[in-house]
C-alpha cells in the first residue's frame, strides 16, 4: 500500500489538553492536503474547524474522553452537541466499571444510546484495551457489535498503552464482519500503519503520519 493510501486511513488527532485553535486550524489544513480520512479533534472545537474545512474533511471528536465514566445522559448530551456543530464522526469511551462488574447489559445500552443520539453519523468505541483481559476485551467486542456501532477502536492513548497488533488481531476476529476496527495509540511509522492495516484495522489514529510525509515533502 503506497503513502497515500495509508494515509487514506488515518485520523489525523489532536487531542492534548493544551490544543489551541490554531493548532486545530493546522491539523484541518494538513487533513486536506493529505487526504486523511478525518480529523479527530476536541469538542470545543468542533463547529469552527466544520466551518473551516466546508465539507472537505470529515469531523471527528471525542466523547466521554478520556475516562469513560460520565453518565450515560452526559455522553448523549456531547454527541447531540457535536452532531449539531458538524462532527461527521464519534469516538466514544465505554465505561470501564462498568465493564469490571461485568455488566454487559449496561455497557451495550449505552453504546447504542450514543449510536441513537449520532443521528447517523459514524460511531467508533474506544474499549481502552490495555486495561482489559483477553476475556473482557473479547466480550468488548460482542458488546460493541450488539450495539450497533461501526467500529471498536483499541485506545484513547491517553492510558498506560496503545494499540498492539495482537489487539488488534483479537478484535478482527471478535466483532460480526460489518463493525470495523480502528488502532490508536503509538502509531508511529509507515511500517507500523501497514501492520495495523494488514491485521484488519481500517482506521488508524495518529498524527506521526501526516508529520513523516510534511517531513518527506521538504
Amino acid at each position: 500500500m503506497d503513502k497515500k493510501e495509508i494515509l487514506s486511513h488515518v485520523d489525523h488527532t489532536i487531542l492534548a489538553t493544551t490544543a489551541t485553535w490554531e493548532q486545530v486550524k493546522k491539523l484541518c489544513d494538513e487533513g486536506m492536503k493529505y487526504g486523511t480520512a478525518s480529523v479527530c479533534i476536541p469538542p470545543s472545537f468542533v463547529e469552527r474547524a466544520a466551518n473551516y474545512a466546508n465539507g472537505e474533511l470529515k469531523i471527528c471528536t471525542v466523547i466521554g474522553f478520556p475516562n469513560g465514566y460520565n453518565t450515560t445522559a452526559v455522553k448523549v448530551f456531547e454527541t447531540e452537541q457535536a452532531v449539531r456543530e458538524g462532527a461527521d464522526e464519534i469516538d466514544m469511551v465505554i465505561n470501564l466499571g462498568m465493564v469490571k462488574e461485568g455488566d454487559w447489559a449496561a455497557v451495550t445500552e449505552e453504546i447504542r444510546a450514543v449510536k441513537a443520539a449520532c443521528s447517523g453519523r459514524l460511531l467508533k468505541v474506544i474499549i481502552e484495551a490495555c486495561q482489559l483481559t483477553e476475556e473482557e476485551k473479547v466480550a468488548a467486542c460482542r458488546a460493541v457489535t450488539a450495539a450497533g456501532a461501526e467500529y471498536i477502536k483499541t485506545s484513547t492513548g491517553f492510558s498506560t498503552g496503545g494499540a498492539t497488533r495482537e489487539d488488534v488481531a483479537l478484535m478482527r476476529a471478535n466483532v460480526a464482519a460489518e463493525v470495523k476496527v480502528k488502532a490508536a495509540g503509538g502509531i508511529r511509522s509507515w511500517e507500523d500503519a501497514q501492520a495495523f492495516l494488514d491485521l484488519g484495522a481500517e482506521r488508524l489514529g495518529t498524527s506521526a503520519l501526516v508529520k513523516l510525509a510534511l517531513e518527506e515533502d521538504k
